[in-house]
């Protein structure tokens, strides 16, 4: 039975745990991409190389000018206070400072303007031509040197233009160093697989001030493109491979874990769920493999649930074969006599209809007895602990007086029982009447503490209950005393006041008569 008429869309568990299997496989892919994280660190890589490259052609440029004897007047404005103080001590390094994902990419360097280079700085330029070119043909970074004015002195076809108005040459002048991600222009378009790298259509922009004397001696300006992420990943396509396969790998063996330890027992829990539906008894045992231990108490939990509604129900089932087998006795009793004085005629003497009417009046007595009792069973069986507690004496004290006995508490009157006066009244009345059935003329009551909960003894010296139905004092409607009016349900309903107050109940052995032990909550 379908608790909605129309079954909502979910996913099945594989397909959430492949999807977000697919999603941490793709982490990466989003990082490289999205995030831009790897072509950062091409760009920052870019640049230092960069850095390194013009120190050294800075150093070389710098012992140049000394060489050649130029005036001071003849350099830039000294370098700031701040860079020279960093100077004093023995390392300075210039840490890479580009940023592709926080950084502005700048349009394309503007292009030089006609300027005359000082003559000495010009020979220095010249000189050093030709180192350039041979670097170039390795590092295929390019180079300018720069007079202190911005003018290039050495750098292929710029010799004798003034870069002294671009934004990173400018600050170079000032004694500061400067990096800037500028538009490149390429000389072929790029393929088109590159396309989804933006770190193929920038160029890294460096320009490294040459000091000498605490005064800017030039600019060496270099430039570069940052190598391609697509290429670069293919240049180290060996490494990449490995990682791809330690992913997939680690990926697939986190599959296989969560198959076995989650996702398998579930289906065999749900298949297990079937079976016991359809009425499957041999279902109802634990899984073969549980996984993990919540996946344990899941199915332990379920198979408990599981094997108390079965009991439940069959003791539904005897209960209500018990309860038709109690009602039909007597309602063939009275249909009988019923029909019986219908159907005589007026030929039955007054004797004997007044015998037959007195059997429908004790039948129909019973009737109401073994309703009422019912009822008195089906009250206990749902009675929720109210939290009140009371003591033995005071339970007694709210029965009315049983003239067929004497009940007398011999210990423990006083302790106090996690139970309410009215339940162990009902209690203890059904034990009492029980005893007073079984030709009992005497109940005893004794209470102690034990192991943190009350222990209760009740005994009478009555006839006391035979060896071969001692099992079967508990099972509903079993009476020794049917004729005398005993319904067999007194301990039935005593056995559920219990249940319902965490409490049990069970017989033990006694000299004479009959013996119960009972067992409850403590007060708290």
């Amino acid at each position: 039975m379908r608790w909605l008429s129309k079954e909502k869309w979910r996913p099945r568990l594989a397909t959430v745990v492949v999807a977000i299997l697919i999603v941490v496989m793709a982490l990466p892919l989003v990082g490289l991409f999205f995030f831009r994280l790897y072509e950062n660190q091409l760009i920052r890589q870019t640049e230092a190389e960069l850095i390194a490259q013009g120190a050294a052609l800075a150093a070389i440029y710098a012992r140049e000018v000394r060489d050649a004897g130029i005036a001071q007047d003849r350099l830039g404005p000294p370098v700031p206070s701040d860079a020279a103080s960093a100077r004093d001590y023995p390392y300075h390094p210039i840490e890479p400072r580009l940023d592709l994902a926080a950084d502005d990419v700048l349009p394309t360097r503007p292009p030089g303007l006609p300027a005359a280079a000082d003559p000495g700085f010009a020979a220095i330029g010249v000189r050093l031509s030709g180192m350039l070119e041979e670097i170039q043909k390795t590092t295929l970074a390019g180079f300018r040197l720069l007079d202190p004015r911005g003018v290039v002195i050495a750098g292929r076809s710029e010799v004798g233009q003034s870069l002294g108005e671009v934004e990173e040459v400018r600050q170079a002048l000032a004694g500061r160093y400067a990096s800037e991600l500028r538009l490149r222009i390429p000389d072929q378009p790029p393929p088109p697989l590159y396309s989804v790298s933006r770190g193929t259509r920038v160029r890294v922009f460096v320009a490294m001030p040459v000091e000498v004397e605490g005064r800017v001696a030039g600019v060496v300006y270099l430039s570069r493109t940052p190598n391609n992420i697509i290429k670069h990943l293919y240049g180290e396509r060996g490494k990449v491979t490995l990682a791809a396969i330690a992913m997939l790998g680690g990926t697939l063996l986190i599959a296989l874990m969560f198959i076995r330890t989650v996702s398998r027992p579930i289906y065999a829990l749900i298949e297990r769920t079937k079976r016991i539906a359809v009425g499957d008894r041999e279902a109802m045992r634990p899984l073969d493999h549980h996984g993990t231990r919540e996946m344990a108490e899941l199915s332990a939990a379920f198979l408990d649930m599981a094997g108390k509604l079965q009991a439940r129900s069959d003791s539904i089932q005897t209960f209500a074969t018990h309860v038709s087998h109690e009602l039909k006795s007597p309602l063939t009793a009275i249909q009988g006599a019923a029909e019986l004085l219908r159907d005589s005629g007026g030929t039955m003497d007054e004797a004997e209809r007044q015998r037959f009417a007195n059997n429908i009046v004790t039948d129909a007595g019973r009737l109401n007895l073994l309703v009422r009792r019912l009822l008195e069973l089906a009250r206990a069986e749902n009675l929720a602990p109210s939290g009140e507690s009371t003591t033995p004496s005071a339970a007694l004290a709210l029965l009315p007086v049983d003239t067929r006995l004497e009940v007398r508490i011999e210990a423990g009157g006083e302790v106090a029982v996690g139970i309410s006066g009215e339940n162990l009244a009902i209690l203890i009345a059904n034990l009492i009447d029980n005893s007073a059935r079984h030709g009992a003329k005497l109940v005893s009551i004794k209470a102690a503490v034990a192991g943190g909960r009350v222990v209760v003894h009740i005994g009478d010296d009555g006839d006391g209950i035979s060896p071969s139905n001692r099992a079967k004092v508990f099972e509903p409607f079993f009476t020794t005393r049917r004729e005398s009016g005993g319904t067999g349900m007194g301990l039935g309903i005593v056995l559920a006041l219990l249940k319902a107050h965490d409490g049990t109940i069970r017989l033990v052995d006694s000299e004479r008569g009959t013996r119960f032990e009972i067992s409850l909550p403590l007060s708290s």
